[in-house]
């Protein structure tokens, strides 16, 4: 093992303030955590919710979509209210908004009130998925940007699982029945109100970090930007530079505005129509039917309640695993050959669950054969989803718009980017009392078609400046 006394280099590679930065940015991705756990909690509910509200699917589906509603506005309008109260203060707004989710979707008077409280919850998922990657990207060393920013990403897909997790041993808890009593609520609620536990620890963590340093610049704080400045970048650096560099970025930056997207023969310029087509196929692919859909899925085929719930979680595992694939990968391959390289692992996946799922069911299950082939083929597709477009999208979106229009064209992307969640999320019930497997060779065609869309209209980023994106 080498000594930093053999080895001068470690102090300057992982400098002694380093350890209270990663603090502060993994208190800032709770919010993503939180995130990823609202978004997919709700899985283990939907069959529930069905039977004790008696809804068919077209209804049942609203209830589960309705919270995308709350997402828009949340991210719509977060980057507003922190520039005026701060980004400490909006982390504590979604923290109180995600606790009065939890607790009003755990003992709902009727469908109307779930849902209200489901858009709320919606809402500060829309904050959260704003404000944490712009905090951690305003309290980061340059030097340590990327891999911190990385943190949101992660906690997003940690969430998932872990919510996934909770879902089976609640459910085991109560003998497999989503139904079944526990502490006095039915199985599902309790699902629903658990996640009190990581919201409170959210607003409590929010109290223990930091505030940005930008935005205390922006309001004439510059003694307490100092002070935070020291303790995320160390001492070795010329503060008075450092803050005259910030104010001078903020004052030469100018706000893009929705006017200056338009243009040419299709209204939106074509580089915002490429970002918009990113959005809408990464949501197209059907990804967001495995995690508010799949234990639902599983028991259509047949498969025990209980055992339903664990492969949601094996799911989600996998989803973490990729994930960790395209952080490493996407600074070394490239953007575009990991989205291509994904999209061909999608088709695979999703073709080959059109096909298990077009047989006859027996005694109520797939056949054998059938069954483990469309399990293993929902795994590949989640494997190829997280290594590639869930990452690479976003990575893209962050890259690809000059500097002039880069705010007004990825607020169009990700608006576009959760209507088409909300399409997926809103129809695939219907869909699936349709036809199950005509439902995934839908998914499979727009996975397909994602792969002449890249190679003809998506220009690689990796290596290049954010002013070379002209």
């Amino acid at each position: 093992m080498t000594s930093t006394a053999e080895n001068p280099n470690v102090i300057a590679r992982y400098p002694d303030h380093l350890g209270h930065v990663v603090f502060i940015a993994a208190g800032a991705a709770m919010g993503g955590f939180l995130f990823g756990y609202d978004s997919s909690v709700i899985n283990g509910a939907v069959e529930a919710i069905r039977d004790r509200y008696d809804v068919g699917s077209a209804v049942l589906a609203q209830v589960i979509a309705v919270a995308l509603i709350g997402c828009a506005i949340g991210a719509a309008t977060a980057g507003r209210i922190a520039d005026r109260i701060g980004r400490i203060r909006c982390m504590q707004i979604a923290a109180v908004l995600f606790t009065v989710s939890a607790v009003g979707s755990a003992l709902p008077f009727a469908l109307w009130d779930l849902a209200m409280w489901r858009v709320i919850g919606g809402f500060a998922i829309g904050i959260a998925s704003v404000i944490g990657p712009a905090y951690i990207a305003e309290v980061s060393p340059p030097a340590y940007r990327g891999r911190l920013g990385s943190f949101q990403q992660a906690a997003i897909v940690i969430g998932i699982a872990v919510s996934q997790l909770v879902n089976w041993g609640i459910l085991n808890a109560a003998g497999g029945d989503q139904r079944g009593e526990l502490m006095g609520l039915e199985a599902w609620q309790v699902m629903l109100g658990v996640m009190v536990i990581p919201a409170v620890l959210y607003g409590l963590l929010s109290f223990t970090i930091p505030e940005s340093p930008r935005f205390l610049i922006s309001v004439g704080k510059h003694e307490k930007a100092r002070k935070i400045l020291e303790e995320v970048e160390g001492e070795d650096v010329n503060f008075d530079a450092r803050i005259g560099e910030i104010e001078h970025a903020m004052h030469s930056e100018e706000k893009s505005t929705f006017k200056e997207l338009l243009g040419g023969s299709f209204f939106f310029k074509p580089i915002v129509w490429i970002g918009i087509g990113l959005s809408v196929f990464q949501q197209f692919v059907g990804i967001n039917v495995a995690f508010y859909y799949s234990a639902t899925l599983w028991q259509s085929v047949g498969v025990d309640p209980t055992d339903s719930f664990f492969y949601s979680f094996t799911t989600s595992i996998i989803n973490i695993i990729g994930t960790v694939i395209a952080m490493i990968f996407v600074d070394r391959v490239g953007r575009k050959p990991l989205a291509l390289i994904g999209s061909v692992g999608m088709v695979i996946g999703l073709a080959l669950e059109a096909w298990a799922f077009s047989f006859d069911l027996v005694d109520g299950k797939l056949p054998a054969t059938q069954g483990w082939v469309a399990l293993i083929a929902a795994h590949v597709f989640v494997l190829f989803f997280a290594l590639s477009w869930g990452v690479v999208v976003w990575v893209f979106l962050g890259e690809m718009f000059p500097n002039r229009i880069r705010a007004a064209a990825l607020g169009v992307a990700a608006s576009a980017q959760w209507i088409a969640n909300w399409a997926i999320t809103a129809s695939f019930p219907s869909l699936a009392d349709w036809n199950l497997s005509g439902t995934y060779v839908i998914y499979t065609i727009f996975a397909a078609l994602s792969i002449p869309f890249v190679l003809k209209f998506v220009k690689e980023t990796k290596g290049k400046t954010l002013e070379e994106m002209g």
